[in-house]
C-alpha cells in the first residue's frame, strides 16, 4: 500500500481522485470507481502498488503495435483494477474484481526493469488491465526503464487526466489507445465512462510525442454502422493519417457472451471506410486471413509480412521501403 498521487484532501475527510477522467470523490474508507484507489482517514492509497497480476513475455504486436519496433519483444505486467466497466472484457477476471488484499505479488520497479533486460526486451508494456490504476508504479518503473534504455508502452483505454498524462507522457515512447465508440451513449451504457475524455487523451498524447496506435474492437449491433464506423477513421485521421487503426474482430465473452462473432464483411467494411477517410494503415486483428500486413504508403508494396503475431518478411531499410525509399511512420 503506498500514498497515491493526483488527489485532493477535501473537509470531512474526503478526497478527490484526479488520475483519471471519473474524478472520484471517495468518502472516508470507501474505494473509488477503479475499486483499488481507497481513502482511509483522509488519505488516498494505492492498494495495487507493486502487486503484479501477470508478468509475460510478448511479441510487441500482440499489444497491438505494428509501427513501434516490430519483431521485438515486450515485458508485459499488470496490475489489478480498471476505470472502466467494460461488459465485453476479455480480462475481467482481473480487471473487474472486487477488492481483495493481497492482489498478486509483490514485485519492485527494478525486478521488472531486470527481467525486461533478462529476456531481451526491448520494452515494457503496462497492459492487460488499465495502467492508469496502477500509475504509481508505472511511473515508477517508466523511469527505470529509460535509465535502462528501455522503451516504455502503454496500452490503455484513453480515460487518463491531463494532469497524469503530463507528468508520464515523457517517459512513453509508444500507446495502443482503445477507441470502442464514437457515441458518448454508448460509452455511458457499456463502459460508464465518456467519450469526449478518450478524444482528448489521444490528441494530447500525440501532441507529446507518444507513438500512438488506435484499437476499435467491433461489437455487432453496438458500433458496427456505416456511420459510427466512419466517424472513428475520420478522428484518427484529423489526428493523423499516419496512425495506424486496428480494427478487432469480437469474439463473445463476459457479459457479452450473447454477441456473434464479427462478420467478416463488417471487417471488410470497416476497413473500407478507414481507406475512404486517408488513413495509410489499417489492421484486422483476431482474425487471420487478411489485413496484418504492413503496406508502402507510396508504392503499395508488402513492407512487413505477417502471420499472427510473427514477421516472416521485411523489406524496411532504416524505416524506409527498400523497393522506392517511402518513410514508413513508425519508431523502428
Amino acid at each position: 500500500m503506498k500514498e497515491a498521487q493526483l488527489y485532493t484532501r477535501l473537509d470531512h475527510q474526503k478526497v478527490h481522485c484526479r488520475l483519471c477522467a471519473q474524478s472520484c470523490k471517495i468518502p472516508e474508507g470507501e474505494f473509488g470507481f477503479c475499486r483499488v484507489r481507497q481513502n482511509l482517514s483522509g488519505i488516498l492509497y494505492t492498494r495495487n502498488y507493486g502487486k503484479l497480476l501477470a508478468a509475460n513475455v510478448d511479441p510487441v504486436e500482440k499489444k497491438p503495435l505494428y509501427h513501434f519496433l516490430p519483431g521485438s519483444l515486450a515485458f508485459s505486467i499488470a496490475g489489478a483494477g480498471c476505470n472502466f466497466r467494460c461488459g465485453f472484457c476479455q480480462n475481467w477476471e482481473i480487471s473487474q474484481a472486487e477488492p481483495v488484499f493481497p492482489m498478486g505479488e509483490d514485485s519492485s520497479a527494478k525486478q521488472v526493469v531486470d527481467l525486461a533486460r533478462q529476456y531481451n526486451c526491448k520494452s515494457i508494456a503496462y497492459t492487460y488491465t488499465e495502467p492508469t490504476v496502477f500509475f504509481e508504479f508505472v511511473l515508477e518503473a517508466a523511469k527505470l526503464a529509460r535509465e535502462a534504455s528501455l522503451r516504455n508502452i502503454f496500452v490503455t483505454n484513453g480515460y487518463l487526466s491531463p494532469e497524469a498524462i503530463s507528468l508520464l507522457s515523457p517517459y512513453l515512447d509508444a500507446a495502443n489507445i482503445d477507441l470502442k465508440f464514437f457515441k458518448e451513449t454508448s460509452y455511458r451504457k457499456i463502459c460508464s465512462a465518456r467519450l469526449s475524455p478518450v478524444l482528448e487523451a489521444i490528441r494530447r498524447l500525440y501532441d507529446a510525442g507518444v507513438w500512438i496506435e488506435i484499437t476499435t474492437l467491433i461489437i455487432p449491433g453496438e458500433n458496427d454502422t456505416p456511420e459510427e464506423l466512419t466517424a472513428i477513421a475520420k478522428f484518427i485521421a484529423m489526428v493523423n493519417k499516419d496512425i495506424p487503426w486496428h480494427i478487432s474482430r469480437f469474439h463473445a465473452d463476459y457479459k457479452f457472451k450473447d454477441y456473434p462473432a464479427t462478420p467478416e464483411h463488417t471487417l471488410k467494411l470497416a476497413y473500407d471506410l478507414g481507406l475512404s477517410q486517408g488513413l495509410e494503415h489499417i489492421y484486422v486483428g483476431n482474425f487471420d486471413s487478411w489485413g496484418q500486413n504492413t503496406l508502402c504508403g507510396r508504392c503499395r508494396k508488402t513492407l512487413i509480412k505477417r502471420e499472427g503475431f510473427n514477421i516472416l518478411e521485411s523489406h524496411l531499410a532504416k524505416g524506409k521501403c527498400e523497393f522506392c525509399e517511402f518513410p514508413l511512420a513508425g519508431v523502428f
